[in-house]
């Protein structure tokens, strides 16, 4: 595996790049300290696996930079890693196309349980309520000795919207190719393309499948989705709509 960092501060970068080595002996880290740098390394070789990105870059807006990279490489899963853990900003990173979001005081572990799941397919984001005060300290009184302690602790075990398994919501099987489609950014017209139905069609099931989330847009579903992955609730669904 092949992973891109972008971050601007040098001891988080080094912190980072090993964390992420510890992976695999297969992982290759490649670690830049600007957007313009990454943009250069994409250039060179577009044949990375996952990219890594710091919100706040000293040459670039991280949110810019995520929109850029989702459009020029749509292919290419980007996961957040930001010292902000404020829900306002993992839901507009998801809504722009990131496939996870890390706040920088997670841990080793958390980290790891993020990517290992974007790469299989998932979305990762951290627990939390959204609309919920997160100034908070994460992992107050976490004594776990971890490399990422030099970014962050572990975050808390709070209080966080517990998704229902997806076989409970009662989904027809179109709805969960609608919805299958939907988690991979695709707007209405390609999901109509995609499984040969009518636009109307689409977004009718679309909203079928958000009044069964209980959710009201699709950036809330991914979130909803996403906790249910981290749950461990998609395994069947997820080799059932492959």
């Amino acid at each position: 595996m092949k992973v891109l960092l972008i971050d601007d501060h040098p001891l988080i970068l080094t912190a980072l790049e090993s964390v992420i080595r510890g992976l695999g002996d297969d992982v290759t880290v490649v670690g830049v300290d600007s957007a313009g740098a990454a943009r250069a390394a994409l250039k060179k070789d577009a044949e990375f696996d996952l990219v890594l990105l710091d919100l706040s870059l000293g040459d670039a807006d991280g949110f810019e930079v995520l929109t850029e990279f989702r459009n020029a490489y749509p292919a290419l899963p980007v996961v957040v890693v930001s010292a902000s853990d404020r829900a306002s900003d993992v839901i507009r990173s998801i809504d722009l196309g990131a496939m996870g979001f890390v706040p920088k005081r997670a841990s080793s572990q958390t980290l790891f349980q993020a990517l290992r799941l974007v790469m299989s397919g998932g979305i990762f984001v951290p627990s939390m309520s959204l609309g919920a005060d997160t100034s908070a300290p994460y992992g107050e009184g976490d004594t776990t000795p971890s490399v990422m302690h030099g970014v962050g602790a572990e975050a808390a075990a709070g209080a966080h919207q517990r998704a229902p398994t997806l076989e409970s919501l009662g989904l027809t099987p179109r709805q969960r190719d609608v919805l299958a489609l939907l988690l991979q950014g695709k707007p209405n017209k390609l999901i109509a393309r995609e499984l040969k139905l009518s636009v109307e069609t689409v977004k009718d099931h679309v909203a079928a499948v958000l009044r069964a989330l209980n959710v009201s847009s699709r950036t809330q579903a991914v979130l909803a989705v996403s906790q249910m992955s981290q749950d461990g609730n998609l395994g069947a669904w997820r080799s059932s709509t492959r």
